[in-house]
C-alpha cells in the first residue's frame, strides 16, 4: 500500500487531475463493451435508463480507477509509465483519491441498483471490489497470475449491461465474459514484454518477472489459441451471425499470426527493433478486442434490415 506521507501535495488540483484519476483510457473500452451488452440484449431500456445504466457502470469504473490508483501510488511512482498519474505526481493527495474512489462507488451501485435492478447493482459492486481488493491489493503483488485471474473485473462490464437490461445472466453475457477474460492476459503480457524493466523495478510479479520473456512467449501463444474458440462461440448464438463470424475469422487469424511472430522471437532481435513486434501486437489486440464488440453491436443495428443473424 502507498504510504501517504510519500506523497505530498505541491500545487492544487485542477479538475482533468481528478478526471485522470478515474482511468479515462480504461474507462471508455468499459463503457463501450457494457454498452454493447446492453444493446444487444433481448430486453430493451427505454434511452433514458439505458444512458442511466451506462453512466452509472462508469461511475463504476471511474470508482475502480481511482482506488486502485491511492493503493499502487508507491509502486506508479517508480513506474515510468505511470509516474505521472495524479497520485504519484502530487497532483491528488492519496486520501482525496481513496475519499473519491469509495464515494463514486457508492453512489455508482446503487443508483444502477435503482435505475435498473438489484443484480446488475450487486455485480457492479463485486467488480468494484474485485479490482480494488482482490486484483489490486492481493494478486497484483503477489502472483504471477496476477492478469490472468484479475482480468476478470475488467470482463463483467458487458455481462454487467445484459443484467442492467434483462435482470438475468445468459450464456450470451457469459460469452462476452469470456472473451475479455481469455483476450486480457495476451494483451497485457505484449506489453509486459517491451515494459518488463519497469515491472521488475517495481516488485510486481508480471509473468516476464518471474518466468522470463520466453515464458511468457509460450504463454501468449498458448492463451490466443484458447481465446480462438471463445471469440468464435459467440457467432452461433443470439446476438451472433456471419457479420461477426467473418469479423472474428479475420482478427483471430491476425493475433494468432502475431502470438506466433512474437513466439517465434528471442530477447536479441526483439531488442535489436525495440519490440516492434511486441508492440504492435499489443496496439492490435486493442482493435481485436474493440471490432469484436462492434460486429455484435452491427449484427444488432442490421438485423431488422434482413443483414445479419441466422
Amino acid at each position: 500500500m502507498a504510504d501517504i506521507r510519500s506523497f505530498e501535495q505541491p500545487q492544487e488540483a485542477g479538475f482533468g487531475d481528478f478526471v485522470q484519476l478515474l482511468k479515462p483510457r480504461v474507462m471508455s473500452l468499459v463503457v463501450f463493451t457494457a454498452f454493447v451488452g446492453l444493446m444487444v440484449a433481448p430486453v430493451h431500456l427505454h434511452p433514458v435508463e439505458a444512458f442511466t445504466a451506462i453512466l452509472f457502470i462508469a461511475l463504476g469504473a471511474g470508482a475502480s480507477g481511482a482506488l486502485n490508483m491511492w493503493w499502487d501510488a508507491d509502486i506508479d511512482l517508480v513506474m515510468r509509465r505511470t509516474k505521472g498519474r495524479p497520485v504519484p505526481a502530487g497532483l491528488v493527495a492519496p486520501g482525496e483519491a481513496l475519499a473519491i474512489g469509495l464515494a463514486l462507488s457508492g453512489i455508482s451501485v446503487v443508483m444502477l441498483a435503482l435505475a435498473t435492478n438489484m443484480l446488475a447493482g450487486a455485480l457492479l459492486a463485486f467488480t468494484i471490489f474485485f479490482y480494488a481488493v482482490v486484483y489490486s491489493m492481493w494478486l497484483k503483488r503477489s502472483t504471477p497470475q496476477n492478469i490472468v485471474i484479475g482480468g476478470a473485473a475488467g470482463a463483467f462490464p458487458p455481462m454487467i449491461g445484459w443484467v442492467a437490461a434483462t435482470g438475468s445472466i445468459s450464456t450470451e453475457a457469459v460469452l462476452m465474459f469470456m472473451l475479455i477474460f481469455m483476450w486480457t492476459p495476451p494483451h497485457f503480457w505484449s506489453l509486459a514484454l517491451f515494459m518488463n524493466e519497469d515491472y521488475s523495478k517495481a516488485g510486481v510479479p508480471m509473468l516476464t518477472v518471474t518466468h522470463g520473456k520466453k515464458s511468457t512467449r509460450t504463454h501468449i501463444l498458448v492463451y490466443t489459441i484458447l481465446l480462438v474458440p471463445v471469440a468464435l462461440a459467440t457467432s452461433f448464438t443470439s446476438i451472433g451471425g456471419p457479420i461477426y463470424l467473418a469479423t472474428s475469422l479475420i482478427l483471430n487469424a491476425e493475433f494468432l499470426r502475431g502470438a506466433y511472430r512474437i513466439w517465434k522471437r528471442d530477447e536479441v532481435q526483439a531488442e535489436a527493433d525495440k519490440y516492434r513486434v511486441e508492440k504492435s501486437v499489443f496496439k492490435f489486440s486493442l482493435l481485436y478486442l474493440f471490432l469484436h464488440f462492434g460486429a455484435l453491436l452491427a449484427e444488432m443495428v442490421l438485423r431488422p434490415y434482413g443483414i445479419g443473424g441466422w
